[in-house]
């Protein structure tokens, strides 16, 4: 897939930035947001971003993106967001059939690809990596020390679906490691696999360095060796069929370089290179 960069993105959209509302994950909200003036090579003001954008999302940027809320509605609440947060493939799964979204924001390239392939996107555009880190319950009660110990007898792992990034990420590093790991259930997304964690129901799971650090308190984070971490790359797209493709664009230049960025920066994930 040809990943734009942000230094190939138009530069009228430069300055733009957007003001985007929260939602709760896995379901619709709407509330009021933004955007702002934006100049190529000579001083003009560019009109307000308005009217009604959707924005399909990895359940994994929920806290990010609903972070970015207080800054990006101080202005011009004339643009009506809905987000909706879910595994990425599931999210792609309800495009390909259709579904009214305007923006894709996804968790790894493989899923982005199916898109791509069908011409529902535009050329998706990186705007954020991750790595994968282990989630345990508070205080690490079964002394899990890395990945070998999630194939011991006695401990209880759950998994993300096949198709799901970050179990898909998972599984290859484990693969790679040689390691055999029996999940006692897969989940859907990132978020189901963490509750699974913090309700007793597992002693441990595999998501992203991000999701332990948004969990806070709930759970304890034990590292993976950068060796052994996977390429996690988020890109982000405009959907062809968007009816307010304007706000679109806007809304994908602000996970690259405006407030959006600024609310991922802050929630651990790492820069696009």
């Amino acid at each position: 897939m040809n990943l734009r960069r942000p230094s190939r993105i138009a530069s009228a959209l430069a300055a733009l930035a957007i003001a985007v509302s929260a939602c709760s994950s896995s379901s619709h909200s709407t509330t009021g947001s933004t955007g702002t003036t934006g100049s190529s090579t000579t001083p003009s003001t560019a009109a307000p971003v308005t009217g009604s954008l959707t924005v399909f999302a990895a359940a994994s940027l929920t806290g990010a993106f609903n972070s970015a809320k207080p800054a990006l509605t101080a202005s011009n609440p004339r643009l009506s967001i809905s987000y909706d947060f879910g595994g990425t493939n599931t999210l792609v799964t309800q495009i390909e059939q259709g579904a009214p979204a305007d923006v894709i924001a996804s968790a790894d390239t493989t899923n982005m690809n199916k898109l791509v392939a069908a011409g529902l996107v535009s050329t998706p555009v990186v705007f954020a990596r991750n790595k994968l880190e282990i989630a345990v319950a508070p205080g690490n009660p079964k002394h899990i020390t890395g990945l070998a110990d999630l194939a011991k007898p006695g401990v209880t792992v759950v998994l993300e679906a096949p198709g799901v990034p970050s179990g898909d990420y998972t599984r290859g590093v484990l693969t790679a490691l040689h390691l055999t790991v029996t999940p006692k259930s897969i989940e859907t997304d990132v978020k189901s696999a963490l509750t699974k964690v913090t309700s007793g129901e597992a002693d441990a799971t595999v998501v992203y360095v991000t999701d332990v650090t948004a969990a806070g308190s709930t759970v304890s984070g034990v590292s993976i060796p950068d060796a052994d971490q996977p390429a996690i790359t988020y890109p982000i797209a405009v959907v062809k069929a968007s009816k307010n493709q304007s706000a679109a664009e806007a809304f994908l230049q602000s996970a690259v370089s405006g407030d959006v960025q600024k609310a991922l920066n802050a929630a651990g994930f790492l820069p696009p290179q």
